[in-house]
């Protein structure tokens, strides 16, 4: 797959000279965003005719770009550190600080 408006790098695609993700643009479009306000949402895209590029980009190649999409965060999720392993001190206020919120709304 191959587009001047779609750039492939660190395992993912974007949109040409940003890092304004692919996804994020097909997202936004499939939530009812037109193209002028995906630009509106982006600045950095710059064009319109770039939001069009990279639209048209997706939808040539949704199938696989959608299955891409949905293993993506499998893999980024795979290589996380849990935070109670990470940081267990900032768990723990995490975890205090819910069961405060929890205790007021009883």
């Amino acid at each position: 797959m191959k587009s001047e408006y779609i750039e492939q790098r660190n395992g993912g695609y974007y949109v040409a000279g940003t890092r304004i993700s692919l996804e994020s643009v097909a997202i936004a479009y499939s939530n009812g965003d037109t193209p002028a306000k995906i630009l509106e949402d982006y600045p950095f895209v710059e064009k319109l005719s770039r939001i069009y590029g990279a639209l048209a980009f997706y939808l040539d190649n949704k199938s696989a770009l959608d299955q891409h999409f949905a293993e993506t965060p499998r893999e980024f999720e795979s290589r996380c550190i849990p935070l109670e392993t990470a940081n267990s001190e900032l768990h723990a206020r995490i975890e205090r600080a819910r069961a405060q919120i929890a205790g007021n709304r009883i």
